[in-house]
């Protein structure tokens, strides 16, 4: 017998979004994980917010809607909000009611802003290695760059002595013919943003470079890093986090072929690392051999 398509709304739910969840779901030990390390940086927070005022949402909520933005990959904050419009399993981690209303885009990228500073970032991140200390390795390690593409366009691209092109009427620029480099040009939306290609032949893009320092027993994060954009940056980056590796004792560090070169190479050796860092047969200039093949 088949059932009737009822599409009457139900007034009352009686299941909250805690039973809604599956007992061995994995953003549960997370979850767990994620409410002591909030409950200790609680005195953070209050020195963050005034006693008097409009309550802004609560700092614990921003950073576990942060949390699942980067778990789930959602692209933009505004498509963050709507999701917890509907998705229990948002609301839940997140610690909302069914029926509580969401905060607009806007307002959470405000509060985010006003929260999530260095000071912030850097102590919840530090209690996180804290509990993962005894999962990670503490000699053999791989550090690596990528490139983070910049909230800017290139139309805010522009000279800086201000002799470009002015902008047409629905604000497009003609660069035709027009030589752009860092030295002579900066957004104007975003002024640290550097134009650079990830790689020969690639679109140049208005960018940062991000680094990380990961362990090798399990893949997991030691330290992380953001620089401009520049051809040194990632080896640059990479000795200032081989500062954090625990010294006493001769480890290991891997890279690809951006980090092959004689210096990044003696520095690590003067730190007692030993580099496994794959050779650079290809675009490399001749005033700059390196040989790393005897490691000992």
């Amino acid at each position: 017998m088949g059932g009737d398509d009822n599409l009457q709304e139900g007034i009352y739910s009686y299941i909250s979004p805690e039973k809604r969840v599956p007992t061995d779901h994995p953003l549960r030990p997370i979850r767990k994980l994620v409410d002591e390390i909030l409950k200790e940086m609680s005195p953070q927070f209050a020195r963050l917010y005034s006693n008097v005022g409009r309550p802004s949402i609560a700092p614990e909520r921003l950073l576990r809607s942060l949390l699942l933005q980067i778990f789930y990959s959602v692209r933009s904050e505004r498509m963050l909000i709507e999701q917890l419009q509907y998705n229990l399993l948002f609301r839940w981690f997140v610690g909302m009611e069914m029926d509580e209303e969401v905060w607009n885009h806007a307002v959470f990228s405000k509060n985010r802003e006003r929260l999530l500073n260095e000071e912030i970032a850097e102590g919840f991140f530090r209690r996180v290695i804290e509990r993962a200390k005894p999962f990670m390795s503490d000699e053999h390690f791989t550090v690596d760059g990528t490139l983070i593409e910049a909230w800017a366009s290139h139309k805010s691209f522009r000279r800086k002595d201000g002799k470009g092109k002015p902008p047409e009427a629905g604000g497009d620029v003609d660069f035709h013919g027009e030589k752009r480099k860092n030295e002579t040009h900066e957004s104007t939306t975003d002024p640290d943003a550097r134009l650079f290609k990830k790689c020969k032949g690639s679109e140049a893009k208005l960018s940062y470079l991000g680094h990380v320092l990961l362990e090798n027993r399990n893949g997991l994060l030691v330290q992380t890093f953001l620089t401009e954009a520049n051809g040194r940056a990632e080896r640059d980056a990479a000795l200032l986090m081989a500062e954090v590796i625990p010294g006493g004792r001769r480890v290991t560090l891997g890279g690809d072929k951006n980090y092959d070169t004689q210096e990044f190479v003696r520095e690590l050796r003067g730190m007692n690392i030993t580099p496994h860092v794959a050779q650079n047969d290809s675009y490399r200039s001749i005033s700059e051999p390196c040989d790393i093949r005897a490691t000992k």
